[in-house]
């Protein structure tokens, strides 16, 4: 890495300090994809690819060729520079310049609920899977994501979030992401690490809150069923039903 987007709220990005909670957040879910999903060497689009770290890992755990899609030409003129591997397209996530059955597999993480038109994307996802084809996506929970992002157009709950699902997709597997022990350790001695973060500017975080900041990596994440509303952020794995 030699360069970074600006931070702006609507996405996340590596190698900013005071941001690091929310990017290894993030983080976790495309390892968890990587570690526990077959996805081979088929044709993968992350969709609303964003700084491009994801599509990046993906491509670095095989899958070949890997497409970032995303719709600020500033973002993929930055993905072309600094992943220089992994394709990408610029389009709107409702209405892709893709082929039907273009991918074997789409993931979209912390996406959908920036969209206005999210059934749209839904069966947009569908339109371009291959039959047997593999969609994951992920999305703030909203019953614990604290409220007040105007980039979000709708969160969704667990429930609401497989409802959306369900006319288009199968749902094979329906997780959740907790913060793991460190996190929870730390939690129990100084209350909500999220809260601390939001309740001032990073100038003004103690050395205890800004050292596990700088700290946190994916590995401060779990990913498993469970109870679904108590989760973080909801991920689903699903595949098509030609419905």
């Amino acid at each position: 890495m030699t360069e970074t987007l600006p931070l702006t709220g609507e996405r996340t990005a590596p190698g900013i300090w005071h941001e690091n909670y929310w990017f290894a957040r993030h983080d976790a879910a495309y390892r968890w994809i990587t570690a526990e999903l077959p996805i081979g060497t088929g044709r993968i689009l992350d969709a609303g690819c964003g700084e491009g770290y994801g599509a990046e890992l993906l491509r670095l755990a095989g899958a070949s060729p890997v497409t970032g899609l995303d719709y600020e030409h500033t973002t993929l003129q930055h993905v072309r520079r600094v992943y220089p591997q992994v394709k990408v397209a610029r389009g709107n996530l409702v209405q892709t310049p893709f082929a039907d059955n273009a991918f074997e597999t789409v993931t979209s993480l912390q996406t959908i609920e920036h969209l206005w038109e999210q059934p749209r994307f839904v069966a947009e996802c569908a339109r371009i899977l291959a039959p047997g084809g593999t969609l994951v996506l992920s999305t703030p929970n909203r019953l614990t994501f604290p409220s007040g992002n105007w980039y979000h157009t709708r969160e969704l709950t667990a429930a609401e979030f497989a409802e959306l699902l369900e006319p288009r997709f199968e749902i094979t597997q329906a997780l959740g992401l907790h913060h793991g022990v460190r996190l929870t350790s730390w939690e129990t001695q100084y209350g909500s690490c999220v809260d601390a973060q939001l309740a001032a500017e990073h100038d003004q975080w103690d050395d205890n809150l800004a050292a596990l900041v700088r700290s946190t990596t994916y590995a401060d994440f779990e990913i498993r069923p469970g109870n679904l509303d108590e989760s973080l952020d909801l991920l689903l794995v699903a595949t098509p039903t030609g419905g």
